[in-house]
């Protein structure tokens, strides 16, 4: 198959990645120039009965549990059908804020189910990019052509549904993933059209390599993320300060942000810095991020400023050579920021311990090439064998994984000990209270499906939906001990 683009969306049941779960995927695969490419794809994922989802999350997307369990298919099944049909060689895979939302739901989803989190997106000539990232640079750089939204309070905003609807693209049905795919090819389409040089030039530096090639030329580049404020178009000129020590990215400066008084600090003061303070008279907060080398970073060289692009972003020429000037003027300051960031990772482990529950550990570690065999031969697994391969495993996180990968895939399988044992798990999961959360996750559902409820304001639509998660929360409710031996 020749090089192609598939579009994806999700709609999720929460917005944690660890603790919530896929219900709807939704994709279409186009060609280079963004004609689509057979049928589009538009699957139900059946929530399982660990799982309370976030009643916010379901009061956008208008998708219950119950209709997933009605008409959804099992995670497993998905995946097989994802490899069968949508996983070709040379496909980009992208949509809107997929980077930091929707890759990271489908890397839980491949680990919880014995893939490979990463290899869908490497493998065979296969990559990733994210088109909001193009959009906003498209916006600070070279917005003409298109018609840009804002907020009631004027701000600046990329909000895909106002997007679409500013620029009479047809948009039926904003938070549902096969709408927002289509909204998302026909703003690729818009931005291909109107402004094709920075979209192909984005498109061709998406990759770990092509960005290290702009970030380490020795110059400032340009830099667009959601980090930085709407008012300056999400968009600064920044200098890499220094290497990030496992050489995943970089840590770079805003030179629109005079440094003197930070180079004057210690790396205690920088930390101090560097942490969100949202009160209003606050001070500069630390103008340094790390920028993620595999992130696909929207970045570009200085050279393609022009007069109202500094005016856009609010800074000028000769303020980022006098603020570069100063930054190099002490060579210790990046040897300070390293400190500071060694020792907020410390904090942060003192702070964090390994998270308990081996369903959020995949950042823990790679699998190891010993069990990738391992893991082809559990999926292709008739149920009554899965548990055979509890031996063969030698990662811990997977023979953890075993016993639950089979009660998700395979309920009517289990036999009394692992119905009991599964059973366990779900009270644990739904009841149990931890140190670092303050009620059980089936408190904090119905909790907030009452203080939803109690909205004056709220529509038959979402009353209808709350119900229905009354009626989900009671389904799953796990039996007591008693109950659950008698």
């Amino acid at each position: 198959m020749a090089a192609s683009y598939f579009f994806y969306d999700l709609e999720t049941s929460g917005f944690n990645p660890r603790d919530q779960r896929i219900m709807q995927f939704a994709g279409q695969r186009t060609d280079m120039d963004l004609q689509p490419i057979g049928e589009p794809v538009n699957v139900l994922i059946s929530l399982t009965a660990e799982i309370a989802p976030d009643p916010d999350a379901i009061m956008v997307t208008g998708i219950t549990p119950q209709s997933t369990q009605a008409d959804g298919i099992t995670e497993a099944e998905f995946l097989t059908y994802f490899y069968q049909e949508v996983v070709q060689p040379d496909t980009c895979f992208l949509g809107y804020n997929t980077v930091r939302f929707d890759d990271e739901f489908m890397r839980f989803l491949h680990y919880r189910n014995f893939y490979d989190p990463y290899e869908w997106q490497w493998a065979n000539g296969c990559s990733r990019w994210d088109l909001l990232d193009a959009v906003r640079m498209t916006r600070a750089l070279r917005p003409e052509g298109i018609e840009w939204p804002f907020t009631p309070e004027g701000k600046p905003t990329n909000r895909l549904e106002l997007l679409t609807k500013l620029n009479k693209i047809d948009h039926f049905a904003a938070h549902d993933a096969l709408s927002d795919v289509h909204a998302t090819i026909a703003v690729a389409k818009l931005l291909h059209s109107k402004q094709p040089k920075i979209f192909d030039f984005l498109y061709e530096h998406r990759g770990k390599k092509q960005v290290q090639d702009v970030v380490n030329a020795g110059q400032p580049f340009v830099y667009s993320t959601g980090r930085y404020p709407s008012e300056y178009q999400k968009t600064a000129v920044v200098e890499k300060i220094a290497e990030q020590p496992q050489g995943r990215g970089a840590y770079v400066y805003d030179l629109r942000c005079d440094p003197s008084e930070f180079l004057a600090m210690n790396p205690q003061q920088l930390i101090d810095r560097w942490r969100w303070n949202r009160d209003e008279d606050a001070p500069l907060r630390l103008p340094i991020k790390l920028m993620q080398y595999n992130h696909c970073p929207a970045v570009a060289p200085l050279g393609v400023m022009n007069e109202a692009s500094w005016k856009r972003i609010q800074t000028d020429l000769e303020t980022i050579k006098k603020h570069r000037k100063m930054l190099h003027g002490d060579p210790t300051f990046a040897n300070r920021v390293l400190q500071a960031v060694e020792l907020m990772d410390r904090e942060q482990e003192k702070r964090f311990a390994k998270d308990a529950d081996v369903d959020a550990q995949i950042y823990e570690g790679f699998l190891g090439n010993s069990d990738k065999q391992a893991l082809r031969a559990v999926r292709v697994a008739p149920a009554a064998e899965i548990m055979n391969f509890a031996d063969k495993l030698r990662d811990e996180r997977l023979k953890q994984l075993l016993p639950r990968y089979k009660a998700r895939n395979h309920p009517d399988s289990l036999n009394d000990d692992e119905r009991r044992e599964w059973e366990d798990f779900r009270r644990e999961r739904l009841l149990g209270e931890t140190s670092g959360r303050p009620q059980s996750r089936l408190a904090t559902f119905f909790n907030r499906l009452q203080e939803l409820a109690n909205d004056v304001d709220t529509t038959p639509e979402r009353r209808y939906l709350l119900e229905e998660l009354q009626l989900y929360g009671q389904s799953i409710m796990p039996l007591s001990d008693d109950e659950d031996q008698s």
